[in-house]
């Protein structure tokens, strides 16, 4: 399993990204990469994945802006 996904994990994650939120290039960053490792870790078989999933999602309700360039 990735380093770092348990419940516990990503909800320090969703913090460290809402207290980012003022840079959105940062935030929208941090947030790809919790949402790979969440998939990651549900692919290889999480046994809590709606858990992780629901936890990992918390990042959508948070307010930055999110685009590509």
């Amino acid at each position: 399993m990735v380093a770092g996904v348990n419940p516990h994990d990503i909800m320090e994650r969703v913090v460290d990204i809402k207290r980012i939120a003022g840079d959105d290039e940062r935030a929208h960053s941090e947030e790809d990469k919790l949402h790979q490792d969440v998939l990651r870790a549900i692919a290889d078989g999480a046994p809590n994945s709606s858990l992780l999933a629901r936890a990992a999602l918390e990042t959508c309700d948070l307010d930055f802006a999110r685009w590509c360039a």
